[in-house]
């Protein structure tokens, strides 16, 4: 046994993680397992590039207890650094140059040490909105007050009120009733009033100014993209994204779950996390627009389940297990600052409904939309990640589900896997033929081939590319439909065999990327355990579909919407060689970004959709998948690639099914088991 045995180091927002040997630097240890650490000054300690973050705490998901102490002190120079640059390095902070692993970690690389920033597909889609904010602004002249009279400032301002705009039973926010003595002295009596939900006056300016200004926020698991919006027009003023920092303490929403049952400061931690990344995302959004934060006058968020209880401090553990009990279903309006939002002082934070223990207001924002309730066409909507949400339906009814994929559709899971960032592959063709790969690098222009190998720099595979490449696989025989390599597959055009796919015992690889394609310099390989995952994965998608078509009682749908930021990037027909979603023509397949978070602005700049989303979230029926005697059978048929037993008979008449292969002589079967083994089904 050896005397110094490898530490487990886990990077994060990549999920990237490996053994890494004692006494490896962390900027090391991250360009060995191809994550994405800057530094441009070879290591000197001098340009601070390589700044991360020590994660302390035992990180159940991982296996690993992670602490400052498992990395070597700091050292002369690193001292001297963080002593000129003390504002920012916040407490566990390291160089990764200078800090040696001695122990088991979990590290963050924050964004501004990352050379090539995450992609975050995010963006807003164009969509028909009827203007109808909750927030809106008058301008009122207030009578003086004069001697002998008895009524306050709040009183004479009620009164103005109710004469010039009809507005009765008002109420006024302390911090508005702060602001609305001065306000009167230096507008003379005309002061600008800011009225939320024609019930309560947040702030009182003076004399005449414009400006309402709101956010409309999804919170996935893996990412928060928000919308900065003007209120009085519509228009979206600014679009940021940022990673969910709680990836850190579990990428899958059971992780995180259990994280904060297990550990008595968990939900506080998880709460503070994700209200630093609110807070965050605001000031970047207000920045962008030239505004502040304060300028924010309403919030609407949509989120699952878990992520709705966690920020709001709930407990999430009746969430981790049947009967899966919400703390609340219905829609909330709080103050921002309560939550301690660094918002307008009076600001409003709008929740969406949510529909049931596994599906949440992120669904609802889908559901107004894509409005499946009010077309004729049978609509099957997926949320594509790492909990999928699924609507099914029409103007008589929607059903709807939530599907446990886990996180390997995000890279986690998968041996070469990573999220969508420049280097990743996210493209893959696989010649029939020869079982020669080509594919596509984000920030490149060209495939593999059109370019030279020191040229491409992939580091890993995110999401889209795991999908392809499994569904070319299956095409070019190199896997069979039950997901295994195929002992026998043999290049069509008589090349070499090992070449691409290397077997070692019964188990086997492919190699994607050869060590002259890569920015790491090791190949990129797909193993048979990233091909299970990804079965998994799609096997829980696809069974959530069928469970609502038989609900349903239909064995087709019209059509298909692909929402959420990973749907917007995977190739609808590779989608369905694989069966991640059920046979339909390719043209009704469509892709709509983040529909969550339109549905979200939708919900901020209109009152009267916001309502009608309370009353569609109750309409829509719920189908609970971890207690339906048919999810499971539905699970297993849909393990096979595209399935076991579906039809696809558009993939069919495109030649897209796997082909049959004929039997190999039995001479050459044998050879085959004697250099390789048995396969899976003999042992």
């Amino acid at each position: 046994m050896s005397s110094n045995p490898a530490h487990r180091v886990v990077f994060q927002p990549s999920g990237r993680q490996g053994s890494v040997a004692p006494g490896t630097s962390l900027l090391a240890a991250a360009r060995q397992l191809g994550v994405d650490l800057d530094s441009i000054c070879g290591g000197r300690q001098t340009c601070g590039k390589c700044k991360v973050r020590v994660e302390a705490g035992t990180f159940d998901k991982y296996g690993i207890a992670s602490h400052p102490e498992h990395l070597t002190p700091a050292g002369p120079a690193e001292q001297a650094y963080v002593a000129r640059h003390r504002d920012g390095f916040p407490p566990d902070t390291r160089l990764g140059c200078a800090a040696c692993v001695q122990g088991d970690l979990l590290i963050t690389v924050p964004p501004e040490s990352q050379a090539h920033r995450q992609i975050i597909r995010k963006s807003a889609t164009e969509r028909p909105v009827a203007l109808d904010p909750a927030l809106r602004q008058v301008l009122v002249s207030v009578e003086p007050h004069r001697l002998g009279e008895r009524l306050g400032d709040w009183e004479r301002l009620q009164e103005a009120l109710r004469r010039e705009w009809g507005l009765e039973l008002l109420r006024i926010d302390l911090p508005a009733l702060r602001q609305l003595g001065p306000a009167l002295a230096q507008g003379k009596g005309q002061v600008t009033v800011v009225i939320w939900s024609e019930a309560e006056v947040i702030e009182v300016r003076p004399g005449f100014q414009e400006g309402l200004y709101g956010l409309a926020v999804d919170v996935g698991s893996t990412t928060i993209a928000g919308h900065l919006c003007d209120l009085a027009t519509g228009a979206i003023l600014a679009t940021e994204a940022l990673m969910n920092p709680q990836v850190t303490f579990g990428e899958d929403l059971m992780s995180r779950v259990s994280y904060a049952m297990l550990h008595d400061d968990g939900l506080t931690k998880l709460h503070q996390a994700i209200i630093g990344a609110l807070n965050k995302l605001a000031g970047a959004a207000a920045h962008a627009a030239g505004l502040r934060s304060r300028d924010i006058h309403e919030l609407v968020l949509v989120g699952n389940t878990v992520m709705h209880h966690i920020l709001l401090g709930l407990d999430p553990a009746p969430l981790g297990a049947a009967p899966f009990t919400l703390a609340t279903h219905a829609p909330m309006d709080l103050k921002a600052r309560d939550l301690g939002l660094k918002l307008h002082p009076g600001a409003n934070l709008h929740l969406l409904a949510l529909e049931a223990g596994h599906v949440g207001s992120d669904n609802v924002g889908v559901l107004i939309a894509e409005a499946p309730d009010l077309q004729d066409e049978l609509t099957l909507v997926i949320d594509v990640g790492t909990n999928a949400e699924v609507l099914l339906g029409n103007r008589e009814g929607v059903l709807s589900c939530s599907s446990p994929t886990g996180p390997a559709f995000e890279g986690a899971q998968i041996a070469h896997g990573q999220r969508a960032a420049p280097g990743a592959i996210e493209r893959v063709r696989i010649d029939r033929a020869s079982g020669e790969p080509r594919f596509r690098v984000i920030g490149r222009e060209g495939w593999s081939d059109e370019l030279e190998p020191g040229a491409i720099g992939a580091t890993g595979i995110c999401g889209s590319g795991i999908i392809e490449v499994v569904a070319e696989l299956v095409l070019a025989g190199i896997l069979r439909p039950d997901g295994r390599f195929d002992p026998e597959w043999q290049p069509r055009d008589g090349g070499e065999a090992t070449h691409r796919v290397r077997w070692q015992g019964p188990r086997a690889e492919y190699l994607l990327a050869t060590a002259e394609q890569t920015a790491t310099g090791r190949p990129i390989v797909v193993t048979q355990d990233d091909v299970r995952n990804i079965q998994l994965a799609k096997g829980a998608l696809y069974a959530g579909c069928k469970l609502l078509m038989r609900r349903r009682g239909v064995e087709r749908v019209d059509r298909i919407v692909l929402a959420g930021a990973f749907g917007s990037y995977i190739d609808p027909l590779r989608a369905m060689v694989l069966g991640l979603i059920p046979d339909c023509d390719l043209e009704k397949v469509v892709a709509v970004g983040n529909a969550a978070g339109d549905g979200a602005r939708i919900a901020l700049l209109s009152t009267v959709r916001r309502a009608e989303s309370a009353r569609a979230a109750r309409r829509v029926q719920y189908v609970e998948t971890a207690v339906d005697p048919h999810f499971q059978e539905e699970f297993v048929g849909a393990m096979h690639i595209p399935h076991m037993r579906d039809p696809f008979p558009h993939l069919a008449a495109l030649g897209m099914l796997p082909e049959p292969r004929a039997a190999a002589p039995r001479e050459r079967r044998r050879e085959r088991r004697a250099a390789v083994g048995p396969s899976t089904d003999e042992r």
